[in-house]
């Protein structure tokens, strides 16, 4: 849901509402009544699709959680295509919460997840990862790429009228990407991967925030603007 206010710009497909899941169970039901089983089954179907889709979505901000990032990591084929892995944390988001209560922290979380969900490549999502910390997942991109993705996503985050929803308001995110392209040696785990990611969320917040880290030729490398 989308708080008044808001804009949905730049965010993916949202869950189906929950009364279309009713009618189409309803509709299956008439129609099984009847003995059309052929129509039945198809509004059956579309009623599972739409509980499907709704247990992979975070129920706050719309972008996927992470039992559908889970699913990614742990299916097949996750290892063909180069990957970039981008664990992302809002900056000092505990004062947005005490400052400007949950209800303000609420918003801030939906709308850096439309933020986040702009101008990814073919087959990218983004995942709430828990709490403050959202996952992107950036496929079949080079690591350049995907520094160009994740550091955009960190300027549109920066540059965003924050001022605008409270005044005074004011949000960055810092992020770590972890990049491996198929080949170049043996796949690394999902545990590993998101372990790397975290490795370099760290040394961005411990650098001072509002940057994106990422490893180059076996050292680690900070990119940050002024706002």
């Amino acid at each position: 849901m989308v708080a008044e206010g808001e804009g949905a710009a730049g965010r993916t497909a949202s869950p189906q509402p929950p009364d279309l899941l009713r009618l189409h169970e309803a509709i299956a039901s008439l129609f099984a009544t009847q003995g059309d089983w052929q129509r039945a089954y198809q509004h059956l179907r579309s009623a599972l699709e739409i509980a499907r889709d709704g247990s992979l979505r975070d129920a706050l901000t719309s972008s996927y959680n992470r039992r559908y990032l889970d699913e990614r990591l742990y299916g097949p084929f996750t290892d063909r295509l180069p990957l970039g892995l981008a664990l992302i944390d809002l900056d000092r988001f505990k004062s947005v919460n005490d400052t400007y209560g949950h209800l303000v922290g609420d918003r801030v979380l939906r709308r850096v997840a439309d933020l986040l969900q702009e101008d990814l490549p073919p087959g990218g999502f983004c995942a709430r990862y828990g709490g403050e910390e959202f996952v992107l997942w950036l496929p079949g991109v080079d690591l350049g790429r995907a520094v160009r993705v994740v550091d955009d996503a960190r300027l549109r985050v920066a540059r965003h009228p924050w001022s605008e929803l409270q005044p005074g308001l004011r949000v960055t995110i810092s992020a770590g990407l972890a990049h491996e392209t198929p080949g170049s040696g043996a796949p690394t785990s999902p545990e590993r991967r998101l372990r790397h990611a975290d490795d370099l969320l760290y040394a961005a917040k411990h650098a001072g925030r509002n940057k994106v880290a990422y490893q180059d030729a076996q050292t680690t490398q900070l990119i940050s603007h002024s706002e």
